[in-house]
C-alpha cells in the first residue's frame, strides 16, 4: 500500500484487489467517499478492513449536514410578501386550492382590498374562488393530493392521525417524506415513538427526527436536542438548542440560556444565540402584518 491519502488513492486503484481504472473498469466510489471499487464483490470482500474507517467518516458526513445552521425555519416563506413565515402556524393559514402557506398579512391586505373594491373573496395566491364548505376544501385537499403535493399529503395524513386512522396517517406521511417534507418527517418520528400505524421504533424516530432538522425543522430539532440531553451528551444538545435559538424558536433560547447559566455554553455562542434570535424573530415581522394582528385582536 502506497503512502498517499486514502482520497488519493481512491482515484487510483480499486482498495481490494489494486484494479487501476481504465476505459472498461469504472471504479465505483464508497458512500464515505474514502475508497473506490471495481466491483460490489471487491467491496464485500473489503468490508471487514474498511468498516470501522467507513462508519466513522459516515458520520462525520451526517454530522456536518446535521449541525448545518439553515438559512430559514421549514416554514419558508410567505409566496407574496417574501417574508419568512412565524414560527406561530396562529400567523398564516393554509390554501387547500393551492397548498400554500400564506401570511395573514397578506391574506389581511388581499380581504381589504376586496372589501374595497366590492370584489369576490379568492385565495390570495392563486386567486382561485374561496372554498365555502369543508366539503369544498376537502375536494381542493384531494386535487392537490393527487397532484402529488407533499403539504397536501401530509396535511392528510394529519387529518387521519387526528381522526386516529394511524395506518392511513402514516401512509401519507411516509410519502410526503420521500418528496422531502421536513414536516413529515417530524410527524412520522412522532409516530414512531408512539407505536402509532407501526411498532415503536427509537431509530427510526431518531432518523427522521434529523431529516427533518436538516430540513429546518426546530420542533423535531428541540427534540433531537432533549434526546441528547438524556443521553449526557451536553455539547451536541446544546449544539442544537443553539440552532433553533437562531432559527426563532423561544424553547431553543431558554435552553441556551440555562446552558450559559450552567457552564456549557460559551458567552460568545450565547451572545450569537441571542442575536441570531432577535434576527430570525424580526424578519417575520412588516407593518402589513402588523395591521392584520391588530384587525384579529380588535375582531375577537
Amino acid at each position: 500500500m502506497s503512502s498517499n491519502s486514502p482520497d488519493e488513492e481512491a482515484d487510483e486503484v480499486c482498495v481490494n484487489c489494486g484494479q487501476a481504472a481504465v476505459d472498461d473498469t469504472n471504479l465505483k466510489l464508497c458512500a464515505c467517499l474514502l475508497v473506490k471499487y471495481c466491483s460490489v464483490d471487491c467491496q464485500l470482500n473489503h468490508r471487514p478492513q474498511h468498516k470501522k474507517a467507513c462508519k466513522k467518516r459516515m458520520t462525520e458526513i451526517r454530522d456536518r449536514s446535521l449541525f448545518q445552521q439553515p438559512d430559514i425555519s421549514h416554514f419558508g416563506e410567505c409566496p407574496l410578501c417574501c417574508l419568512p413565515l412565524s414560527l406561530d402556524w396562529s400567523k398564516s393559514g393554509k390554501r387547500t386550492c393551492c397548498s400554500k402557506w400564506v401570511c395573514m398579512g397578506c391574506v389581511y391586505a388581499n380581504k381589504k382590498r376586496e372589501m374595497e373594491q366590492g370584489l369576490e373573496h379568492k385565495c390570495p395566491f392563486c386567486r382561485e374562488p374561496d372554498a365555502k364548505t369543508k366539503a369544498q376544501r376537502h375536494k381542493n385537499s384531494m386535487k392537490r393530493v393527487k397532484a402529488n403535493d407533499p403539504v397536501a399529503i401530509c396535511e392528510m395524513g394529519k387529518e387521519h392521525r387526528d381522526r386516529g386512522q394511524y395506518d392511513a396517517a402514516f401512509a401519507y406521511f411516509k410519502k410526503a417524506a420521500e418528496l422531502g417534507l421536513a414536516d413529515a418527517h417530524f410527524n412520522l418520528s412522532v409516530l414512531y415513538r408512539k407505536g402509532q400505524g407501526v411498532e415503536v421504533d427509537l431509530k427510526k424516530e431518531h432518523y427522521h427526527l434529523e431529516e427533518a432538522s436538516i430540513g429546518g425543522h426546530p420542533e423535531a430539532r428541540n427534540n433531537l436536542a432533549i434526546i441528547e440531553q438524556r443521553r449526557g451528551r451536553i455539547d451536541r444538545a446544546m449544539q442544537h438548542w443553539i440552532i433553533t435559538a437562531k432559527l426563532g424558536l423561544d424553547a431553543g433560547l431558554g435552553a441556551v440560556k440555562k446552558g450559559f447559566a450552567h457552564g456549557v455554553v460559551s458567552k460568545e455562542d450565547y451572545e450569537a444565540a441571542l442575536r441570531g434570535h432577535q434576527e430570525a424573530v424580526d424578519a417575520t415581522k412588516s407593518k402589513q402584518r402588523e395591521e392584520a394582528d391588530m384587525f384579529c385582536y380588535i375582531e375577537h
